[in-house]
């Protein structure tokens, strides 16, 4: 099991705001409480000056926050309901790939889930959070099945310039293969493109690889040199089974190992040559595993919470110290438009905490345990859960984005008129600047 290694930079105190701001943002919190605004961009640029668009998967979204991949997006009525809400984004339940047989090397990943759990859970830190635990992985109906929701997805999501991306999970070697089943990566591949094609073409299908954290309690994440190699290896295998029409994202999980593998994942996968053999945009980090922990009749499951916050900002830091180190030598620094974007997933339950991300390089953030929050942990009354949690991230004046972005723009200078995806590039280029503000 990994060491705990805290992160240096964590966003503490209330936010500083001027006296009209933090009344206006009081006053709109308790406003918004039946229902928030509409557009919710275009109000929150008139009246506090802030441009939320963002980027996700190369792809502009209209705000930075959006629903990762799960139990929460495999049903067209969950999509039009965070399309109505106002979400950026959503990431579709994984599906498992398959060949044009429908043979499929990962089908133990294919489980529905019979219950799931929403808990408190108290990090090693000793601050307290909420985790979920399920015994169930990827999409467990036909792959015909996942092409329609998609498609529909696609649908319903473009009214309300809404991105849809699907997630998959890929054949991933064993250590004791030494092949790909690069057929599963063509056939599902371009099953998907030639449905994205029909609504978005030519523009990029973003899609997520997803590497489980659920393969911690496998034979393969027990290798660090075929994790390695599958790192390498993927991103080509997608590009090259439908050339020029994907973005491919990888979701990064938290492996059994210490927290310098994990940063030795995040060096790899960026120092790949440009190319088909490069990731587009990177995801991380999904969940924790522990070995121990039993759910019913299951030992060894995933779980978040203030755990997995910690170790994904404290590794995110430790990799973008490292490239700063490197690059005060070089005589020919790279931009940081040359890391690749990142999308952040791991206990974004508030705006204070995807402004954590955001300090590390992040452009846009995926949520999954907040939509499944008991309705008293929001102030919300009206709506559904993706209203609250996008109430409670945006408008909250102790914890919401808002709040902090104007906190962050006084702090580090930003100035007026740039967007979130600015803003996260700015820190990535300027890492040395937030460093010293927060004293690490």
């Amino acid at each position: 099991m990994w060491e705990f290694l805290p992160p240096r930079i964590r966003i503490r105190g209330a936010p500083r705001l001027p006296g009209a701001m933090a009344s206006r943002l009081r006053s709109d919190y308790e406003r918004f409480r039946e229902g928030l605004p509409w557009p919710l961009e275009a109000y929150v640029g008139e009246v506090y000056g802030l441009d939320l668009s963002s980027e996700y998967g190369g792809l502009a979204i209209k705000n930075p926050f959006g629903k990762a991949s799960g139990q929460l997006s495999l049903a067209v009525h969950q999509i039009e309901r965070d399309a109505e809400a106002g979400l950026g984004f959503v990431v579709l339940k994984t599906v498992i790939a398959q060949n044009h047989a429908g043979e499929q090397t990962m089908r133990e990943w294919a489980i529905p889930e019979t219950r799931m759990l929403v808990e408190r859970i108290r990090g090693r830190s000793g601050v307290e959070g909420w985790t979920v635990t399920w015994k169930g992985r990827g999409w467990f109906d036909t792959f015909q099945a996942y092409l329609d929701l998609f498609d529909q997805a696609l649908d319903v999501a473009a009214g309300a310039g809404m991105l849809i991306a699907p997630s998959v999970k890929y054949h991933l070697p064993t250590p004791q293969e030494d092949f790909w089943k690069e057929e599963e990566y063509r056939f599902t591949t371009r099953a998907l493109v030639d449905v994205w094609a029909r609504h978005r073409a030519p523009v990029l299908m973003p899609l997520e690889k997803d590497f489980s954290p659920t393969l911690a309690g496998s034979e393969r994440s027990a290798d660090q040199a075929k994790i390695l190699e599958w790192l390498n290896r993927v991103p080509g295998l997608i590009h090259n089974a439908a050339p020029g029409k994907v973005s491919v994202g990888l979701k990064i999980f938290n492996t059994l190992f210490e927290d310098l593998f994990q940063v030795q994942i995040l060096d790899v996968v960026e120092s790949a040559p440009p190319g088909e053999a490069r990731a587009d945009f990177l995801i991380y980090a999904n969940r924790l595993f522990d070995p121990h922990k039993r759910f019913e009749d299951k030992v060894g499951v995933a779980y978040g919470g203030p755990d997995l916050s910690d170790r994904n900002l404290a590794v995110l830091e430790q990799h973008l110290s490292g490239r700063s180190r490197r690059q005060a030598g070089d005589s020919a620094p790279k931009p940081p438009s040359a890391m690749l974007p990142l999308s952040a997933t791991g206990d974004i339950h508030s705006g204070r905490r995807a402004a954590e991300y955001l300090l590390r390089g992040a452009s846009s953030f995926q949520m999954h345990t907040l939509f499944q929050l008991p309705d008293s942990e929001f102030t919300m009354r009206a709506g559904t859960k993706t209203d609250k949690a996008l109430h409670r991230l945006l408008f909250h004046p102790g914890e919401g984005f808002i709040a902090w972005l104007i906190d962050l723009q006084e702090r580090l200078g930003w100035g007026s008129g740039n967007n979130v995806l600015h803003r996260a590039n700015w820190c990535r280029q300027h890492w040395a600047d937030i460093c010293g503000e927060f004293s690490c």
